[in-house]
């Protein structure tokens, strides 16, 4: 998410010309996005990071669904 930030705000810069950034190449821009595209399409899979987070989604459904089943009934 800090990648696709800056990234936004670095072609937002560049885009309108701003101070600093009117001398930087559109390169260094256009690097940033296939870096971002690299980490989210091939080391974020690699690393397993995509399929954690979806683990942690049912496994607290499933504490959630376990709990309530417990709960006696009056």
């Amino acid at each position: 998410m800090v990648l696709i930030l800056l990234i936004v705000t670095l072609t937002g810069l560049k885009f309108f010309e701003f101070r600093f950034m009117d001398d930087v190449s559109w390169w260094w821009v256009t690097g940033l996005f296939f870096l971002t595209l690299i980490w989210f399409e091939v080391f974020e899979r690699l690393l397993g990071f995509d399929k954690k987070k979806i683990h942690q989604v049912f496994d607290e459904a499933q504490k959630r669904r376990s709990k309530g089943f417990f709960k006696k009934k009056k």
